[in-house]
């Protein structure tokens, strides 16, 4: 018997893993977030599963239908939305399997972030202007933050900020990265990334907080930072013509030629 922890993906159900929907159609308990995962994912686990929405339920109860499970040697799929590395509780779940020996894997999901991303049509790193994606929050009921990770602190880097579990807290975001960012910063809001009504609202640091609604809560995912509206930037060496690479030696003194040689060999 295994606990299969799958992230399910940001909204869309489409954007599940292979292996994720695999699993699913294998185990015959499924334990799923209701409030984030959409049903349309539990069409995947096989008929009579025993199906549960763990929403309305404390971590001792989630323990109790696992080890009802695992008493009966039935494999559970647990789905959390997003991707499980961050902010899923996943990992006091994991700590209480440990404590009773019972076995888990791991399968990842798309994150929001990277589903925000895809609905802008923008990439959050370019060359020259930022090479680093913070993860991040603002302080909450649920969890309080580090002292050192301050919103203030990741401003300093002038990375791209992906801010997650926050559009409650806009009016001190906006007051944290001001300074650092300037006032004309663009900042995106999306809205339930990839889900059918998705919505998006762009702004700048200035200007955000009068484009937002109360009907924007919750899973609202806030990314700022000068990539959001940069066309001025350099193109990367990857591709460009003359730069020396394992794939595309461009001398016969390349350190790269032996290696490109033996390659083609082999296929």
């Amino acid at each position: 018997m295994t606990v299969h922890f799958i992230g399910a993906g940001p909204g869309a159900p489409d954007l599940l893993t292979l292996r994720g929907r695999d699993l699913i159609a294998a185990c015959p308990v499924c334990l799923y977030a209701g409030s984030l995962v959409p049903e349309e994912i539990l069409e995947h686990c096989p008929a009579g599963a025993r199906v549960i929405n763990t929403a309305p339920l404390s971590l001792d109860d989630i323990m109790q239908e696992i080890s009802r499970a695992h008493a009966e040697g039935q494999d559970v799929a647990r789905l959390h939305s997003g991707d499980l590395s961050v902010w899923s509780a996943m990992g006091e779940q994991l700590r209480r399997l440990r404590e009773l020996a019972i076995p888990y894997s791991i399968t990842p999901g798309v994150p929001a972030f990277a589903a925000a991303s895809a609905t802008l049509g923008q990439e959050l790193t370019l060359p020259g202007v930022a090479q680093s994606v913070v993860l991040t929050r603002t302080p909450g009921r649920a969890s309080a933050m580090p002292s050192d990770e301050t919103l203030v602190n990741f401003a300093r880097t002038g990375a791209t900020l992906a801010i997650h579990l926050s559009i409650h807290n806009l009016a001190q975001v906006v007051e944290s990265l001001t300074p650092y960012y300037g006032e004309q910063c663009p900042v995106a809001i999306v809205w339930r990334a990839s889900w059918p009504d998705e919505r998006v609202v762009r702004g700048r640091l200035a200007s955000i907080e009068a484009l937002i609604d109360d009907t924007m809560q919750r899973t609202a995912l806030i990314l700022v930072g000068p990539v959001l509206e940069s066309d001025d930037f350099q193109e990367s060496s990857l591709y460009a013509v003359g730069y020396d690479r394992r794939f595309r030696p461009q001398s016969a003194d390349s350190p790269f030629a032996t290696a490109s040689q033996d390659q083609e060999r082999e296929s």
